[in-house]
């Protein structure tokens, strides 16, 4: 009997590598926290320091936790409208 439903491969490699990164991304953050607060406190051209900063973070971060949920098996279930 064929199989209905696709098997996906679980993204464990992914997982590992945007979780690593994360955690990478932090801890240079929070480690040159003095830097970080004067420069990006210096206005002018530098306020796209944040502005990166922030994307840099929800890219990773968000990458990480897809990856991750989907690891653990929770996807998003689709329901169809009447």
């Amino acid at each position: 009997m064929a199989q209905t439903t696709a098997t996906k491969k679980k993204p464990y490699l992914q997982t590992i590598l945007f979780g690593a990164l994360s955690l990478a991304s932090y801890i240079l953050l929070f480690v040159n926290e003095e830097w970080v607060t004067e420069t990006y406190t210096m206005g002018g051209y530098y306020v796209v320091y944040p502005i990166v900063t922030a994307f840099w973070f929800s890219l990773i971060h968000g990458a990480f936790g897809s990856n991750l949920l989907s690891t653990l098996g929770l996807e998003a279930k689709m329901t169809k409208k009447k």
